[in-house]
Protein backbone atom coordinates (compact mmCIF):
# COMPACT_ATOMS: atom_id res chain seq x y z
CA UNK A 1 0.00 0.00 0.00
CA UNK A 2 1.36 3.40 -0.96
CA UNK A 3 2.25 5.50 2.09
CA UNK A 4 0.54 8.84 2.57
CA UNK A 5 2.38 12.10 1.93
CA UNK A 6 3.01 13.94 5.21
CA UNK A 7 1.93 17.56 4.93
CA UNK A 8 2.98 20.12 7.51
CA UNK A 9 0.45 22.94 7.80
CA UNK A 10 2.44 25.91 9.09
CA UNK A 11 0.41 28.70 10.68
CA UNK A 12 0.37 31.55 13.20
CA UNK A 13 3.56 33.57 12.92
CA UNK A 14 4.95 36.92 14.07
CA UNK A 15 2.50 39.07 12.17
CA UNK A 16 -0.55 41.23 12.70
CA UNK A 17 -2.28 38.61 10.53
CA UNK A 18 -1.44 35.82 13.00
CA UNK A 19 -5.08 35.26 13.99
CA UNK A 20 -6.30 35.13 10.40
CA UNK A 21 -3.64 32.53 9.67
CA UNK A 22 -5.19 30.24 12.29
CA UNK A 23 -8.57 30.49 10.59
CA UNK A 24 -7.04 29.59 7.21
CA UNK A 25 -5.11 26.65 8.72
CA UNK A 26 -8.28 25.33 10.34
CA UNK A 27 -10.14 25.30 7.02
CA UNK A 28 -7.28 23.53 5.24
CA UNK A 29 -6.95 20.95 8.03
CA UNK A 30 -10.67 20.18 7.97
CA UNK A 31 -10.85 19.86 4.16
CA UNK A 32 -7.55 18.27 3.10
CA UNK A 33 -7.87 14.81 1.54
CA UNK A 34 -6.90 12.62 4.52
CA UNK A 35 -6.90 9.50 2.34
CA UNK A 36 -3.90 10.97 0.50
CA UNK A 37 -2.23 13.02 3.22
CA UNK A 38 -1.22 12.71 6.86
CA UNK A 39 -1.31 16.15 8.46
CA UNK A 40 1.22 17.60 10.89
CA UNK A 41 0.11 20.88 12.47
CA UNK A 42 2.97 23.29 13.18
CA UNK A 43 2.15 26.54 14.94
CA UNK A 44 4.41 29.58 15.33
CA UNK A 45 3.56 31.80 18.29
CA UNK A 46 3.96 35.58 18.30
CA UNK A 47 7.33 35.29 20.05
CA UNK A 48 8.61 33.18 17.14
CA UNK A 49 8.55 29.80 18.90
CA UNK A 50 7.62 26.75 16.83
CA UNK A 51 5.37 24.03 18.30
CA UNK A 52 3.54 20.93 17.21
CA UNK A 53 -0.19 21.47 17.60
CA UNK A 54 -3.30 19.35 17.30
CA UNK A 55 -6.89 19.99 16.30
CA UNK A 56 -7.66 21.11 19.86
CA UNK A 57 -6.26 24.53 18.99
CA UNK A 58 -9.09 24.98 16.50
CA UNK A 59 -11.75 23.83 18.98
CA UNK A 60 -10.45 26.33 21.52
CA UNK A 61 -10.43 28.98 18.83
CA UNK A 62 -14.08 28.40 17.93
CA UNK A 63 -15.16 28.26 21.57
CA UNK A 64 -13.73 31.73 22.21
CA UNK A 65 -15.76 33.25 19.32
CA UNK A 66 -13.02 35.82 18.86
CA UNK A 67 -9.62 36.09 17.24
CA UNK A 68 -6.83 34.91 19.54
CA UNK A 69 -3.13 34.06 19.38
CA UNK A 70 -1.23 30.81 19.86
CA UNK A 71 0.12 30.29 23.36
CA UNK A 72 3.88 30.48 23.83
CA UNK A 73 4.79 27.05 25.28
CA UNK A 74 8.51 27.36 25.98
CA UNK A 75 8.82 23.77 27.26
CA UNK A 76 7.38 22.41 24.01
CA UNK A 77 9.38 24.40 21.47
CA UNK A 78 10.94 22.92 18.38
CA UNK A 79 14.47 23.53 17.17
CA UNK A 80 14.94 24.07 13.44
CA UNK A 81 17.68 22.15 11.65
CA UNK A 82 18.23 23.33 8.05
CA UNK A 83 19.36 20.67 5.60
CA UNK A 84 17.75 17.73 7.41
CA UNK A 85 14.72 17.59 5.11
CA UNK A 86 11.97 15.39 6.60
CA UNK A 87 13.31 15.65 10.18
CA UNK A 88 14.22 19.33 10.10
CA UNK A 89 12.27 19.91 13.35
CA UNK A 90 13.74 18.71 16.65
CA UNK A 91 11.76 18.45 19.90
CA UNK A 92 13.81 20.36 22.51
CA UNK A 93 12.09 19.14 25.68
CA UNK A 94 11.98 15.39 24.94
CA UNK A 95 14.93 15.26 22.50
CA UNK A 96 12.88 12.74 20.55
CA UNK A 97 12.77 12.35 16.81
CA UNK A 98 10.02 14.61 15.49
CA UNK A 99 7.15 13.87 13.17
CA UNK A 100 8.44 13.67 9.59
CA UNK A 101 7.22 16.16 7.00
CA UNK A 102 7.39 15.64 3.22
CA UNK A 103 5.92 18.97 2.13
CA UNK A 104 4.94 22.15 3.97
CA UNK A 105 1.81 24.21 3.34
CA UNK A 106 2.65 27.67 4.76
CA UNK A 107 -0.47 29.59 5.74
CA UNK A 108 1.45 32.49 7.24
CA UNK A 109 -0.21 35.68 6.03
CA UNK A 110 1.89 38.83 6.05
CA UNK A 111 5.22 39.61 7.71
CA UNK A 112 7.75 36.78 8.17
CA UNK A 113 5.51 34.38 6.29
CA UNK A 114 4.47 35.82 2.96
CA UNK A 115 7.62 37.86 2.30
CA UNK A 116 10.14 35.12 1.46
CA UNK A 117 11.41 34.57 5.03
CA UNK A 118 9.82 31.16 5.59
CA UNK A 119 10.29 30.26 1.93
CA UNK A 120 14.03 30.82 2.30
CA UNK A 121 14.24 28.62 5.37
CA UNK A 122 12.27 25.82 3.72
CA UNK A 123 14.39 26.12 0.58
CA UNK A 124 17.57 25.73 2.66
CA UNK A 125 16.00 22.74 4.38
CA UNK A 126 15.27 21.09 1.03
CA UNK A 127 11.57 20.76 1.81
CA UNK A 128 8.94 21.30 -0.89
CA UNK A 129 6.49 24.04 0.03
CA UNK A 130 3.21 25.35 -1.33
CA UNK A 131 3.04 28.77 -2.95
CA UNK A 132 5.47 31.29 -4.37
CA UNK A 133 9.23 30.92 -3.98
CA UNK A 134 11.59 33.35 -2.27
CA UNK A 135 11.70 35.96 -5.03
CA UNK A 136 8.01 35.92 -5.93
CA UNK A 137 7.05 36.09 -2.26
CA UNK A 138 9.33 39.04 -1.54
CA UNK A 139 8.18 40.93 -4.63
CA UNK A 140 4.51 40.28 -3.97
CA UNK A 141 4.77 41.43 -0.37
CA UNK A 142 6.43 44.75 -1.15
CA UNK A 143 3.77 46.92 -2.77
CA UNK A 144 6.31 49.45 -4.03
CA UNK A 145 8.50 46.85 -5.75
CA UNK A 146 5.36 45.24 -7.16
CA UNK A 147 4.24 48.55 -8.65
CA UNK A 148 7.66 49.34 -10.10
CA UNK A 149 7.82 46.00 -11.92
CA UNK A 150 4.25 46.30 -13.17
CA UNK A 151 4.90 49.85 -14.38
CA UNK A 152 8.01 48.71 -16.25
CA UNK A 153 5.94 45.96 -17.88
CA UNK A 154 3.38 48.56 -19.05
CA UNK A 155 0.69 47.16 -16.77
CA UNK A 156 -1.57 50.01 -15.57
CA UNK A 157 -1.47 50.85 -11.84
CA UNK A 158 -2.83 53.74 -9.72
CA UNK A 159 -0.65 56.83 -9.24
CA UNK A 160 1.45 56.50 -6.07
CA UNK A 161 4.35 57.94 -4.11
CA UNK A 162 6.65 56.08 -1.73
CA UNK A 163 7.83 57.66 1.54
CA UNK A 164 10.53 56.19 3.77
CA UNK A 165 10.54 56.82 7.49
CA UNK A 166 13.91 58.58 7.32
CA UNK A 167 12.27 61.19 5.04
CA UNK A 168 9.01 61.52 6.99
CA UNK A 169 9.90 64.98 8.37
CA UNK A 170 9.88 66.38 4.83
CA UNK A 171 6.28 65.45 4.12
CA UNK A 172 4.09 68.43 3.21
CA UNK A 173 0.36 67.57 3.48
CA UNK A 174 -0.60 70.42 1.18
CA UNK A 175 1.73 69.16 -1.55
CA UNK A 176 0.28 65.67 -1.15
CA UNK A 177 -3.23 67.05 -1.47
CA UNK A 178 -2.23 68.99 -4.57
CA UNK A 179 -0.69 65.90 -6.22
CA UNK A 180 -3.27 63.24 -5.32
CA UNK A 181 -6.44 65.14 -4.53
CA UNK A 182 -8.80 63.94 -1.82
CA UNK A 183 -9.73 61.36 -0.79
CA UNK A 184 -6.50 59.36 -0.99
CA UNK A 185 -5.07 56.22 0.63
CA UNK A 186 -2.03 55.85 2.88
CA UNK A 187 -0.75 52.35 3.61
CA UNK A 188 2.33 50.37 4.75
CA UNK A 189 4.33 49.00 1.82
CA UNK A 190 4.74 45.54 3.38
CA UNK A 191 1.57 44.28 5.03
CA UNK A 192 -1.76 42.67 4.26
CA UNK A 193 -5.37 42.36 5.45
CA UNK A 194 -5.70 46.16 5.11
CA UNK A 195 -3.86 46.66 8.42
CA UNK A 196 -2.47 50.19 8.81
CA UNK A 197 -4.41 51.53 5.82
CA UNK A 198 -6.24 54.85 6.08
CA UNK A 199 -8.63 56.51 3.68
CA UNK A 200 -7.90 60.22 4.05
CA UNK A 201 -10.71 62.66 3.28
CA UNK A 202 -9.35 65.97 4.58
CA UNK A 203 -5.84 67.40 4.60
CA UNK A 204 -5.60 67.39 8.41
CA UNK A 205 -5.89 63.58 8.37
CA UNK A 206 -2.79 63.10 6.21
CA UNK A 207 -0.14 63.35 8.95
CA UNK A 208 -2.00 61.08 11.46
CA UNK A 209 -2.56 58.49 8.70
CA UNK A 210 1.15 58.56 7.85
CA UNK A 211 2.03 58.05 11.52
CA UNK A 212 -0.29 55.02 11.69
CA UNK A 213 1.23 53.45 8.57
CA UNK A 214 4.77 53.93 9.94
CA UNK A 215 3.81 51.87 13.00
CA UNK A 216 3.87 48.80 10.74
CA UNK A 217 6.61 49.46 8.18
CA UNK A 218 9.65 51.61 7.44
CA UNK A 219 8.23 52.41 4.01
CA UNK A 220 4.73 53.59 3.16
CA UNK A 221 2.73 54.39 0.04
CA UNK A 222 0.48 57.32 -0.74
CA UNK A 223 -1.99 56.39 -3.47
CA UNK A 224 -4.72 58.06 -5.43
CA UNK A 225 -8.27 56.96 -4.68
CA UNK A 226 -9.65 55.04 -7.65
CA UNK A 227 -13.38 55.12 -8.32
CA UNK A 228 -14.39 51.77 -9.70
CA UNK A 229 -15.32 48.17 -8.97
CA UNK A 230 -12.99 45.97 -6.91
CA UNK A 231 -12.34 42.82 -8.92
CA UNK A 232 -10.22 39.83 -7.85
CA UNK A 233 -8.87 36.88 -9.82
CA UNK A 234 -7.18 33.71 -8.53
CA UNK A 235 -4.15 32.24 -10.31
CA UNK A 236 -2.85 28.68 -9.91
CA UNK A 237 0.18 26.93 -11.41
CA UNK A 238 3.92 26.95 -11.98
CA UNK A 239 5.27 27.34 -15.53
CA UNK A 240 1.79 27.17 -17.07
CA UNK A 241 -0.57 28.99 -14.69
CA UNK A 242 -4.34 29.21 -15.04
CA UNK A 243 -6.71 31.99 -14.01
CA UNK A 244 -10.09 31.55 -12.34
CA UNK A 245 -13.29 33.37 -13.07
CA UNK A 246 -13.10 36.83 -11.48
CA UNK A 247 -15.13 37.90 -8.46
CA UNK A 248 -16.18 41.26 -7.08
CA UNK A 249 -15.83 42.76 -3.59
CA UNK A 250 -18.63 45.12 -2.56
CA UNK A 251 -17.59 46.63 0.80
CA UNK A 252 -20.26 47.94 3.14
CA UNK A 253 -17.59 49.93 4.99
CA UNK A 254 -15.67 52.97 3.78
CA UNK A 255 -13.28 50.51 2.10
CA UNK A 256 -12.40 46.80 2.40
CA UNK A 257 -10.74 47.22 5.81
CA UNK A 258 -9.61 44.64 8.39
CA UNK A 259 -12.92 45.11 10.21
CA UNK A 260 -14.89 44.59 7.00
CA UNK A 261 -12.92 41.45 6.14
CA UNK A 262 -12.85 39.66 9.48
CA UNK A 263 -14.80 41.30 12.31
CA UNK A 264 -18.06 42.37 10.69
CA UNK A 265 -20.18 39.55 9.27
CA UNK A 266 -21.83 42.10 6.98
CA UNK A 267 -18.63 43.98 6.18
CA UNK A 268 -18.75 43.17 2.47
CA UNK A 269 -20.66 41.25 -0.16
CA UNK A 270 -18.68 38.87 -2.35
CA UNK A 271 -20.11 38.36 -5.82
CA UNK A 272 -18.71 35.09 -7.18
CA UNK A 273 -18.38 35.07 -10.09
CA UNK A 274 -18.59 38.77 -10.87
CA UNK A 275 -21.28 39.92 -13.29
CA UNK A 276 -19.12 40.84 -16.26
CA UNK A 277 -19.32 40.34 -20.03
CA UNK A 278 -17.25 37.50 -21.48
CA UNK A 279 -14.77 39.81 -23.21
CA UNK A 280 -14.03 41.60 -19.93
CA UNK A 281 -13.65 38.31 -18.05
CA UNK A 282 -11.06 37.24 -20.61
CA UNK A 283 -9.26 40.58 -20.30
CA UNK A 284 -9.07 40.24 -16.50
CA UNK A 285 -7.83 36.65 -16.68
CA UNK A 286 -5.13 37.54 -19.20
CA UNK A 287 -4.04 40.49 -17.06
CA UNK A 288 -3.90 38.31 -13.93
CA UNK A 289 -1.71 35.74 -15.69
CA UNK A 290 0.63 38.46 -16.96
CA UNK A 291 0.96 39.95 -13.45
CA UNK A 292 1.64 36.47 -12.01
CA UNK A 293 4.48 35.88 -14.46
CA UNK A 294 5.96 39.40 -14.43
CA UNK A 295 6.27 39.19 -10.64
CA UNK A 296 7.98 35.75 -10.79
CA UNK A 297 5.23 34.05 -8.80
CA UNK A 298 4.54 30.32 -8.77
CA UNK A 299 2.02 28.13 -6.99
CA UNK A 300 -0.75 30.58 -6.23
CA UNK A 301 -1.69 34.22 -5.97
CA UNK A 302 -4.76 36.39 -5.89
CA UNK A 303 -4.54 39.43 -8.15
CA UNK A 304 -6.67 42.43 -7.18
CA UNK A 305 -7.87 45.01 -9.70
CA UNK A 306 -9.82 48.23 -9.94
CA UNK A 307 -12.23 48.29 -12.87
CA UNK A 308 -13.13 51.87 -13.83
CA UNK A 309 -16.34 52.96 -15.54
CA UNK A 310 -14.56 53.44 -18.86
CA UNK A 311 -13.39 49.80 -18.78
CA UNK A 312 -9.80 50.60 -17.81
CA UNK A 313 -8.26 47.94 -15.58
CA UNK A 314 -5.71 48.92 -12.91
CA UNK A 315 -3.77 46.45 -10.76
CA UNK A 316 -4.11 47.19 -7.05
CA UNK A 317 -1.95 44.44 -5.50
CA UNK A 318 -1.22 40.72 -5.32
CA UNK A 319 -1.40 38.26 -2.43
CA UNK A 320 0.85 35.20 -2.62
CA UNK A 321 -0.68 33.60 0.50
CA UNK A 322 -4.26 34.84 0.25
CA UNK A 323 -6.91 34.12 2.85
CA UNK A 324 -7.72 30.41 2.69
CA UNK A 325 -10.88 29.85 4.69
CA UNK A 326 -13.89 28.21 3.07
CA UNK A 327 -15.39 31.68 2.50
CA UNK A 328 -12.18 33.40 1.33
CA UNK A 329 -12.14 34.78 -2.19
CA UNK A 330 -9.20 32.73 -3.50
CA UNK A 331 -10.80 29.28 -3.01
CA UNK A 332 -14.33 30.56 -3.71
CA UNK A 333 -13.22 31.75 -7.14
CA UNK A 334 -11.75 28.35 -7.93
CA UNK A 335 -14.90 26.64 -6.71
CA UNK A 336 -16.92 28.83 -9.09
CA UNK A 337 -14.46 27.83 -11.83
CA UNK A 338 -15.03 24.10 -11.23
CA UNK A 339 -12.24 23.22 -8.76
CA UNK A 340 -13.47 22.27 -5.29
CA UNK A 341 -11.77 23.46 -2.10
CA UNK A 342 -10.52 19.95 -1.36
CA UNK A 343 -9.14 19.46 -4.88
CA UNK A 344 -7.56 22.92 -4.81
CA UNK A 345 -5.56 21.94 -1.72
CA UNK A 346 -4.45 18.74 -3.46
CA UNK A 347 -3.42 20.62 -6.61
CA UNK A 348 -1.35 23.13 -4.61
CA UNK A 349 0.50 20.31 -2.85
CA UNK A 350 1.14 18.60 -6.20
CA UNK A 351 2.51 21.84 -7.63
CA UNK A 352 4.85 22.21 -4.65
CA UNK A 353 6.25 18.72 -5.16
CA UNK A 354 6.54 19.20 -8.94
CA UNK A 355 8.54 22.41 -8.46
CA UNK A 356 10.85 20.79 -5.91
CA UNK A 357 11.51 17.86 -8.25
CA UNK A 358 12.20 20.31 -11.09
CA UNK A 359 14.65 22.34 -8.98
CA UNK A 360 16.44 19.22 -7.73
CA UNK A 361 17.57 18.53 -11.30
CA UNK A 362 19.73 21.65 -11.27
CA UNK A 363 23.42 21.02 -10.70
CA UNK A 364 25.06 22.31 -7.54
CA UNK A 365 28.60 21.30 -8.53
CA UNK A 366 30.57 22.86 -11.38
CA UNK A 367 31.75 20.52 -14.10
CA UNK A 368 33.77 21.37 -17.19
CA UNK A 369 32.26 20.30 -20.49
Amino acid sequence: MKSKIKVGILFGGQSVEHEISILSAQSIYESIDKEKYDVVLIGIDKQGGWHFSDEQIFLEYNASRRLKSLTNKIDQQLALIPGRKVDFLYQLSTQEKTKPVDVVFPVLHGTNGEDGSIQGFLKLSGIPFVGAGILGSAIGMDKEVTKRLLRDADIPIPHYQVVRQVDSNRIDPLQIQAEFGLPLFIKPANLGSSVGISKVKVVDEIKPAIDIAFLYDQKILIEECILGREIECSVLGNEHPEASLPGEIKPNHEFYSYQAKYLDENGANLEVPAKLPDNLIKKIQEAALKVFQVLEIEGMARVDFFLQEDGKLLVNEVNTIPGFTQISMYPKLWEASGLSYKDLITRLIELAIERAERDQKLKTTYEEY
